[in-house]
């Protein structure tokens, strides 16, 4: 399946400039009526108009047909036309030039219609599993959720089975590429060398759709209980760039248009997008396990100026609120903002919906707050107002955090209304002798003393390096996953790692300070305190790639536990306990004297060449155990 020749950014261009309404003002009388215009739906023989058309938001709707699109499918679905036909007739109509079809463009557009079939393929091979013998699991999960067959359909769940090459065996009897496998996402190539594996292994899966709706990318949750990570996403390819993309928009933004809604619903995971479309909200979408961007926030406006963000009430929710407070500020215009609905008890929306039901999750959604009075609230507790100082510092606050929007009268509303707040709370301040600002904080910061813990030095540098790389912790996220660290403070901050990545936030010393303060981890913290830190490192550069290799060494000898026996099971007359031994001890003696060195030595020509000669040796220890 070849995509079409026209990019992206020339149909939104050629969208820009054609109104919709004059389009289909030719087949349909339309009447002005507010912001949209009404007509007799050309789809049925209707009486009462109820065929609308929006100029702002370039769609049309149609309540007695079901119809929704744009000015492109108005074309395909009137007058029959192809989608390059329609497109045409309307660059025509604009003035646009077509854009040349060059063999390169087709060479591109083969390659990713090839990956979007690939997709396409494991997705339904992914349904499939989840019908069958192996998907007994995540049947269990997914009835414990309350979700019954025939939802499972409607979002396309699936599960990968609990094996290393089962996707890529089914994708290659269907005639996929290897390549295109390894592109798409679906597999991974070790740096060894060894056979590519399945990305995704004993998880249940979702789909992620592109804003036309064809499938790209995955989610998969993993189905143990203490598995890390909990969520796992597919990489960035030539087709899923996470950060462009939201879960379920194009059926959220065809909902919202439906049920003439100004804004989205956001939530923060899979899951919660499915019990709020269970529960009739069916204008719900999430990010894809970061905190929103720009794009993102793009995608949500497109649909409304007028969203609710729907956060757990917990310390991670409340951060990530105000993340998406400090990244929407410069965008703020009339009639674009957004609403925040933090939720009770530290529940999220499947939780609330499940145990109180959907009354309770539409209260919520009723009562959320303005932008401008999370601001308000975050500013105020962050710093006691006890002296004079500290009250200028709050509205120094204020007037940096006011200053980022870019649109001068919504800067001027915001100032007004929040010296307004100002001039009331320290009126209110001096008429009641409080002190103001957090309840029971200190005026001072008690000092803190530099750990010096027992730990394995290697160890906590890798995982410190990983944490100032964002690059470089998701090239290693699923080797750092299985590393095993003795110390309790260290594997609590890989486990606070996990945390923030599964919470959609962003990692970082910050975040992960905040969080280990919230989970009573201090001397986790201190133990980060203690470590440099790194310029972040692409895990393409030669640097980066011998922190990953170092921590692949890291992970081996705990790994090898595992490939022991099965090299034990293979290799003929040689006891497992024998060959367990043999290859542990080996392995150990050969990677310890790396780990023992500097943290300076990563990245130098002997480091590199003592990595190669542990896994020469490694390698040469397996074939003789195989018999090779």
């Amino acid at each position: 399946m070849a995509a079409p020749r026209f990019s992206e950014s020339y149909i939104n261009e050629l969208k820009s400039r054609i109104r919709i309404s004059d389009v289909v003002g030719r087949k349909v009388k339309l009447t002005k009526k507010g912001k949209e215009w009404v007509g007799l739906s050309p789809f049925t023989a209707e009486k009462t108009p109820s065929f609308y058309v929006n100029d702002q938001k370039q769609f049309f709707k149609c309540f007695s047909s079901g119809k929704f699109g744009d000015v492109i499918s108005f074309l395909q679905e009137t007058e029959r036309l192809g989608f390059s036909e329609a497109i045409e007739r309307l660059a025509g109509e604009a003035g646009m030039d077509l854009p040349q079809d060059t063999a390169q463009d087709r060479a591109e557009r083969s390659r990713r219609g090839r990956l979007l079939d690939v997709c396409e393929a494991a997705c339904a091979y992914f349904e499939d599993r989840l019908r069958g013998p192996e998907g007994s699991a995540a049947r269990a999960y997914l009835d414990g959720r309350g979700l019954k067959p025939e939802s499972w359909g409607k979002y396309r769940l699936g599960f990968a089975p609990d094996g290393w090459r089962h996707l890529q065996e089914f994708l290659k009897g269907k005639g996929a590429r290897e390549e295109d496998m390894l592109a798409a996402g679906l597999i991974i190539r070790p740096d060894n060398g060894k056979e590519p594996y399945d990305r995704f292994r004993g998880r249940l899966m979702f789909p992620i759709e592109d804003t036309t709706g064809k499938v790209i990318a995955f989610g998969g949750r993993a189905l143990e209980k203490d598995a890390k990570p909990k969520y796992l996403n597919s990489p960035e390819t030539e087709l899923f760039h996470k950060g462009h993309q939201l879960y379920r928009y194009k059926r959220a933004r065809e909902a919202a248009a439906m049920a003439n809604r100004e804004g989205l619903i956001v939530c923060e995971g899979y899951m919660d997008v499915i019990a709020l479309c269970e529960a009739g909200f069916e204008y719900a979408v999430a990010p894809l396990g970061t905190a929103l961007t720009e794009d993102q926030l793009g995608l949500i406006w497109k649909v409304g100026g007028e969203p609710i963000l729907c956060f757990d009430g917990d310390e991670a929710g409340v951060r990530a609120a105000h993340k998406a407070v400090d990244r929407a500020m410069p965008h703020l215009e009339p009639g674009r903002s957004l609403f925040f609905a933090m939720l009770p008890d530290g529940l999220d929306p499947d939780d609330l919906i499940r145990e109180r039901g959907k009354g309770a999750m539409k209260e919520v959604l009723e009562k959320a707050s303005p932008l401008v009075e999370l601001l308000w609230q975050r500013e105020l507790i962050a710093h006691p107002l006890d002296t004079p100082e500290r009250q200028a510092g709050f509205e120094q606050r204020l007037d940096q955090a006011t200053g980022q929007i870019v649109h001068d009268g919504v800067k001027k509303a915001y100032g007004r209304e929040l010296h307004q707040r100002l001039r009331n709370h320290m009126f209110q301040l001096r008429r009641g002798g409080g002190a103001g600002g957090r309840p029971g904080a200190a005026p001072g910061r008690a000092a803190t003393q530099p750990l010096q813990p027992n730990v394995n030095a290697r160890g906590l540098r890798i995982l410190t390096r990983m944490i100032d790389s964002p690059a470089l912790l998701e090239s290693g996220l699923e080797r750092l996953a299985i590393a095993r660290f003795p110390d309790p403070a260290v594997s609590s901050l890989k486990d606070a790692v996990f945390d923030l990545i599964e919470s959609g936030e962003e990692v970082d010393r910050t975040g992960l300070t905040s969080h280990l303060r919230h989970l009573g981890k201090d001397d986790a913290i201190q133990l980060l305190r203690t470590q440099p830190t790194g310029s972040p490192l692409d895990p393409a550069s030669p640097e980066g790639q011998d922190w990953l290799s170092a921590l692949e060494r890291f992970c081996a000898v705990d790994e090898l536990s595992q490939d022991e026996e099965r090299l034990g099971r293979n290799a003929a007359g040689v006891s497992i306990e024998n060959s367990r031994v043999s290859l542990k001890a080996r392995l150990k003696t050969e990677i310890r004297d790396l780990t023992r060195g500097d943290d300076q030595d990563i990245g130098s020509e002997s480091h590199r060449s003592g990595l190669r000669d542990a896994l020469n040796a490694f390698d040469e220890i397996v074939k003789r155990k195989m018999g090779r």
